[in-house]
């Protein structure tokens, strides 16, 4: 049904996760999560720092994450354009074949432009399907790889289809990386009606939210715009997750997933 991991344009279908899929399968391995509120209200000193001094606090401030996955892409600096424009930041959980690798000025601009960057696995495999060594490859590697290119590693990731188990929260921890699900989507993979994915997104919006986009497929870029817009107009504040979780630390292994309200 699924295939192993998504096509660059939306020509390629891409296998990513339903709202329901998600919950049976994190249920089904007993994996427990943690919500931005309960984060903020961890001291933190056991995480790993993601982020500078917090620019909002997302306790007082209506806020919400804008992430994007798979990329980056031929698109993405036309999105890191608006974004700079829009003054938004986001979080880039970046795929490493035939996308880090290949554009290395695009990932040191996603940095340098004040922007999260995490790491969304080498190849995009399921991680729940390999062995151990496999899925600590699929992870080091994209996390050298972008360190090689900004200098820093990601504290982040995001599992290819939101699947996860306790063999892939081990080795998170041992790479320092927290594991970050979504709230929202829409299902970006599956159109390239750009009215679409806003009305998608926008229907879903709620405090806390963590957005799931492509970056990658054609619809995707274009309705980023009147996203960002009407959602301030709702009195939401974009942030990048870690800000999401300050005062709190994502803690190496852990597993973060808004709850709607």
């Amino acid at each position: 049904m699924f295939r192993s991991r998504p096509g660059r344009r939306g020509g390629r279908t891409a296998a990513l996760l339903t709202a329901a899929t998600l919950m049976l399968t994190l249920g089904g391995c007993a994996m427990d999560t943690v919500t931005p509120q309960e984060a903020r209200a961890e001291s933190g000193e056991d995480g790993k720092a993601g982020t500078e001094t917090r620019r909002v606090d997302c306790a007082e401030v209506k806020c919400i994450a804008l992430t994007f996955d798979a990329g980056p892409g031929k698109d993405t600096p036309h999105l890191l354009d608006i974004l700079k424009e829009k003054q938004v930041p986001a979080t880039f959980f970046l795929l490493g074949r035939k996308h880090v690798d290949r554009y290395p000025k695009v990932v040191r601009r996603i940095a340098d432009e004040g922007h999260e960057v995490a790491n969304h696995t080498w190849t995009h495999q399921i991680l729940t399907d390999l062995d151990e060594a496999e899925v600590r490859e699929e992870l080091s590697r994209t996390q050298d790889a972008i360190e090689k290119i900004t200098g820093r590693k990601p504290v982040l990731m995001r599992p290819p289809q939101g699947r996860t188990d306790s063999t892939v929260g081990d080795v998170s921890r041992e790479l320092g990386l927290a594991q970050i699900l979504w709230s929202i989507t829409a299902k970006d993979y599956s159109t390239t009606d750009s009215g679409l994915i806003r009305e998608r997104v926008l229907a879903q919006a709620h405090r806390d939210g963590i957005i799931l986009l492509h970056d990658i497929y054609d619809g995707t870029v274009p309705a980023v715009p009147e996203i960002i817009d009407e959602l301030r107009n709702r009195g939401y504040t974009f942030v990048t997750v870690p800000e999401l979780l300050a005062p709190g630390t994502a803690r190496a292994g852990a597993v973060y997933r808004p709850e709607k309200d």
